[in-house]
């Protein structure tokens, strides 16, 4: 409680403070929700948001979740100290552009695909200050270094996966109730491939574009984002403006989509 409501930013932004910050805020949304007999047919989450939406699918009990992503956050702590880095956002190229930039460029790689037009890049300083430089010639309308502590993401973090594995492979998943959307594939996954994908999520890319128009090519037309902020929905709405987004963080948002809802 005092994490999320009275820590300073310079603490927040501390990755093994952040992470389980973010999922125990959204768990308790997720909880609220639930009272009102709210249920989704598909969850899926970005980056660790994956924890919680394995937990909204039940498939993840909530003491699990918090308990995994605490080693999470000190796996990847450890290893951003031990191979430090730094990551950016990449506004207003095509995701084309910045995957060749990142091939031409040693020791950085595409990081998270949050809608078009908005890429995030991962790895050393240097070839990320690179890359930087080099999407403004292409004609990056910005590019922004991002205020988080490591090259997460990226195979700079490959020490994290192999510290995380043990804990995850304790955990016994339940088949969910919800079908989960990877953003590691960007596929509906099923409960054989978790303790994998939570792993590979580490150093893979988040492929949030990509799981989110599969979702829209499955039906999916409403989406309801749960925990703080509304940064999700707003990418959702680039993504396809058509969809219909609810950003629950507060009472008034959750009496809002409960009145939808039930329409």
């Amino acid at each position: 409680v005092h994490l999320c409501f009275d820590a300073p930013e310079d603490e927040l932004v501390q990755t093994e403070v952040q992470q389980p910050a973010l999922v125990a805020t959204s768990l308790a949304v997720l909880a609220a929700i639930r009272k009102r007999g709210i249920k989704p047919d598909f969850v899926v989450g970005h980056s660790v948001g994956e924890f919680a939406a394995l937990a909204a699918a039940s498939a993840l009990k909530v003491e699990d979740a918090i308990a995994l992503v605490r080693e999470r956050g000190l796996a990847m702590a450890d290893a951003a100290k031990k191979n430090p880095g730094s990551m950016a956002a990449i506004l207003g190229l095509d995701d084309e552009v910045v995957e060749t930039l990142c091939r031409k460029i040693l020791g950085v790689w595409p990081a998270n695909y949050n809608c078009p037009g908005q890429i995030v890049i991962s790895g050393e300083d240097h070839a990320v200050g690179e890359c930087c430089e080099k999407a403004e010639r292409e004609g990056a309308k910005r590019a922004i270094k991002l205020r988080v502590s490591g090259a997460f993401h990226s195979p700079l973090v490959a020490r994290a996966a192999d510290r995380l594995r043990p804990a995850i492979d304790k955990i016994d998943f339940a088949a969910p109730k919800a079908a989960f959307m990877s953003t590691v594939t960007a596929k509906v996954e099923e409960v054989q491939r978790y303790r994998t994908l939570l792993v590979d999520q580490l150093t893979a890319p988040v492929k949030f574009t990509q799981a989110a128009r599969a979702l829209i090519g499955s039906g999916v037309t409403v989406f309801v984002e749960v925990g703080p902020g509304n940064v999700l929905s707003g990418l959702l709405k680039r993504i396809d403006r058509s969809v219909k987004t609810f950003s629950v963080n507060d009472l008034k948002a959750l009496d809002e989509v409960t009145e939808a809802l039930r329409a």
